[in-house]
């Protein structure tokens, strides 16, 4: 019997390792991204920004502007129980099947998912502190994204200790994770977690270890040269249970700047920048097609965007013509034209927003600036959420167009 036990265990584990071996990754050879049907494969998409990751500019808000930041002065409104609620619903509500199916419909082929690290710890999080949290929410959109068979890249935007040093990754306004062996380490951990939790899933093209690291703020001279050796020590993390995925670099200073590179260390590596607000022409990208040409390896741009139509198409245009796969930064934000989909302010936003505004560093001061109706001000917030649900959003036509997309219907 324990013969026979022992077989059957060694024909399981068989038929697995031949499942991980037929399973069509995404994948990279050379220069290029390499699709399921070993063809290349260029992305052209957007992120979900907002949903996981709040930003204060995303609210309208100038002062607070991060995730930390915005949760606190709204529950200095309308109270803690009230905030974990808005919270949980916005985590249902901001990013739907339907948006995915719109996202699909205009003709992505991939999304870049950006998300906290806290939502796979005991912290707390936009009113959580269940550390299952994240694969809680990312499966139920991987689901979604299976069903319509388009691809994600999983981008840790908030790391341990804080990748950035400003609000980007919310965290003390320095980039301690590399000063700190321990957020270090909590950052590996936490990318082997879900790497084993998605070894075998192949909708997922691959893992953005870090978003946006070390500030210009900051010495850069002192703190760079640290960059490469994090990307090592979390590849080695994420290899120690996932060989099939995607490992996506970015630069330093806003994902601008490869010098801190040097040769590729992983064989299934992408290497990734960010680019705003500058001319859409050949010299500002030429930087990191001269880095791809010496190694061989493939690049694209992780975010751009926020920017008029014309300059939109034109950037767009500019890195086709170069292989340069893109995600356009962001799906969704309230009452803007520089994006995919805008949403309206609700009636008495003005409200919440000029309270954000006011000075808030005494409890007299909090007094002072808090609204004379907390109900009118609570009911402005819950139709926030309300007019981000899909049903209520307008899609921008020049936007969607530029991006050499169609507008499907809603």
């Amino acid at each position: 019997m324990k013969r026979i036990i022992t077989l059957l265990l060694l024909f399981a584990a068989g038929i697995l390792n031949l499942q991980a071996q037929t399973a069509k990754f995404i994948t990279v050879k050379g220069k290029e991204i390499i699709g399921a049907d070993g063809k290349p494969f260029l992305m052209r998409g957007t992120n979900l920004g907002n949903w996981l990751v709040p930003e204060g500019y995303m609210f309208k808000f100038k002062k607070i502007n991060s995730q930390r930041l915005i949760n606190e002065a709204l529950t200095e409104l309308v109270g803690p129980e009230e905030m974990k609620l808005f919270w949980r619903k916005f985590q249902d509500t901001y990013v739907t099947e339907a948006d995915i199916k719109f996202l699909k419909a205009s003709g992505m082929n991939s999304i870049r998912i950006p998300f906290s690290y806290k939502l796979f710890t005991y912290e707390d999080y936009m009113g959580q502190n269940n550390p299952n949290r994240g694969f809680e929410l990312l499966d139920r959109v991987i689901g979604w994204c299976k069903k319509a068979n388009l691809y994600i890249i999983l981008d840790m935007h908030c790391a341990p200790g804080g990748q950035t040093g400003d609000n980007i990754d919310d965290g003390n306004g320095y980039p301690f994770l590399f000063t700190s062996a321990a957020s270090r380490k909590l950052t590996a951990d936490i990318w082997r977690k879900i790497a084993n939790h998605y070894k075998n899933e192949t909708i997922i093209m691959g893992y953005d270890l870090l978003n946006e690291p070390i500030a210009h703020y900051f010495n850069v001279a002192e703190l760079n040269p640290h960059l490469e050796p994090t990307y090592k020590q979390i590849t080695a993390a994420v290899r120690s249970v996932d060989k099939n995925h995607i490992v996506f670099l970015g630069g330093a200073q806003w994902d601008s700047n490869f010098k801190p590179f040097g040769k590729p260390f992983d064989s299934k590596s992408v290497y990734t920048f960010h680019k705003y607000w500058t001319e859409p022409v050949q010299k500002v990208i030429q930087d990191y097609m001269d880095y791809r040409d010496k190694y061989n390896v493939p690049i694209y741009v992780g975010e751009t965007g926020e920017n008029e139509d014309a300059w939109v198409k034109d950037f767009r245009i500019l890195c086709e013509k170069n292989r340069i796969g893109w995600h356009y930064w962001p799906y969704k934000k309230l009452d803007n034209l520089k994006g995919i989909m805008s949403f309206k302010v609700p009636d008495n936003y003005e409200d919440i927003i000029n309270y954000t505004e006011a000075p808030r560093s005494t409890f007299e001061e909090i007094r002072k600036a808090g609204p004379a109706d907390r109900e009118k001000v609570r009911k402005a917030l819950w139709a926030f959420l309300e007019n981000s649900k899909f049903v209520n959003c307008t899609p921008n036509k020049g936007y969607i167009e530029a991006l050499g997309l169609k507008v499907p219907a809603k």
